[in-house]
């Protein structure tokens, strides 16, 4: 090790002036409560934007192809799927697709309603396009496909007390030739599984097969609601080329999962770039208390310095000292911050988890956000970054306060003593 920098280790742990070392605790606190701040901040934007990839993106449709209805007399669904799925396949970003029969219904158990956007579906087709079924509980997708069942967000269930195996009732409203409401249509059927997705959809979505919803909206075998399409780039959707379709004899229009869910990217990217921001102020607010300390450490060190000069020190040696002494002080603090911001980054969820029974409030409402709880992903790039910004801010707020120590007049300081 240099010289200037035992010399600023000593004055690091035997400071003569306690106010000295309480305003270096201080600083050294400030500097570790920042980086963890950022560190956890960071980790939990990595976190909602994993689950977003993981429970959005692979369970909502990625581009959905469906009938453009702009006139009342044009057909609202798609009369020839098949037609349509061959055309589809000549897209080369189409790497999977299924049809789906969509409408809205009341499900009815016992006294209790509810509202749902149902869904008809193939279980065999829509395992290719997205992950729907690893999100259904226990045995649930194995018995939707093996009986003519329904499968019930997870919110829906706990709204109309059901579980797997009781039977529930669907109602649609119908329109008699006048337009004018009819009795509904009604269709019992078993609660195959349920869906858990801690999050909204969980309070909005059901499933049912293709072939018993397309019975029960009285449509042919050959008439469904759309296509869903899972492509190879998500994020590529809206400059995806339509031209194979030119030839298709009815109009079509395509609704991608961005119109729906776009929003969440930007607002999870808009924060993240405000918490850079923020907690690089933050971090900067608690470094260049550095510099108070700095300053005091050398009207505390004054005579040593004379002392160090008369010996040979050169200003160059000098302003070692306090550099070193002020990247010490910002060393101590980033890696306690590092530290604390690791350990809590890795037990984010449980802890919040923790403080939600302890309260008796949750914090994330499965019915408002896409998820109930709070995600986190520690990244090591993040907190490299974060380091190096803190080590940086460090070395900044030490360079005045080491000039100022290297200007100090030797033979006035040691008149004085």
């Amino acid at each position: 090790m240099s010289p200037a920098y035992l010399i600023s280790w000593r004055y690091q742990k035997s400071p003569k002036n306690p106010l000295l070392r309480l305003i270096a605790w201080f600083s050294t606190l400030g500097i570790a409560l920042g980086v963890a701040v950022l560190i956890v901040g960071l980790s939990a934007m990595n976190g909602f934007e994993r689950e977003l990839n993981q429970r959005i993106l692979a369970v909502v449709p990625q581009v959905e192809i469906s009938a453009y209805a702009k006139e009342t007399l044009a057909p609202k669904n798609i009369q020839n799927p098949l037609a349509l799925q061959q055309q589809l396949r000549q897209m080369p970003e189409v790497v999977a697709m299924a049809p789906f029969v969509r409408f809205q219904a009341l499900i009815e158990h016992g006294n209790k309603m509810q509202v749902a956007l149902i869904r008809g579906i193939e279980a065999q087709a829509q395992e290719k396009v997205s992950r729907l079924n690893h999100f259904v509980e226990g045995q649930g997708w194995k018995n939707f496909v093996a009986q003519e069942g329904v499968i019930l967000g997870a919110g829906i269930a706990k709204k109309l007390q059901v579980k797997e195996g009781d039977w529930v009732t669907l109602l649609v409203m119908q329109k008699n030739a006048y337009g004018e409401l009819s009795q509904p249509q009604r269709l019992r059927l078993p609660v195959s599984g349920i869906l858990r997705l801690h999050g909204q959809l969980d309070y909005t979505y059901a499933l049912m097969p293709l072939s018993k919803a397309q019975e029960f909206l009285n449509l042919s075998a050959e008439e469904v609601s759309g296509i869903e399409l899972k492509v190879q780039d998500p994020f590529a959707v809206q400059q995806m080329q339509y031209s194979p379709l030119q030839s298709y004899p009815q109009a079509l229009q395509a609704n991608t999962w961005i119109s729906r869910f776009g929003y969440m990217y930007n607002d999870i990217r808009l924060i993240r770039t405000v918490m850079y921001l923020a907690m690089a102020l933050v971090i900067g607010v608690a470094c260049f208390n550095i510099v108070s300390t700095l300053m005091m450490a050398v009207k505390d060190k004054q005579g040593d310095i004379a002392i160090l000069r008369t010996l040979g020190a050169n200003n160059s040696f000098i302003k070692k000292i306090f550099i070193y002494y002020g990247l010490i002080a910002g060393m101590k603090g980033t890696i306690m911050g590092m530290l604390l911001g690791i350990a809590l980054a890795l037990n984010l969820t449980t802890l919040i988890k923790g403080l939600e029974n302890l309260l008796q409030h949750q914090f994330l409402s499965g019915g408002i956000y896409f998820i109930d709880f709070l995600p986190s992903k520690l990244q090591f790039q993040d907190v490299a970054l974060v380091f190096i910004c803190a080590l940086v801010l460090s070395l900044l707020a030490s360079i005045y306060p080491a000039w100022r120590a290297s200007k100090l007049p030797p033979a006035k300081i040691l008149m004085h003593k």
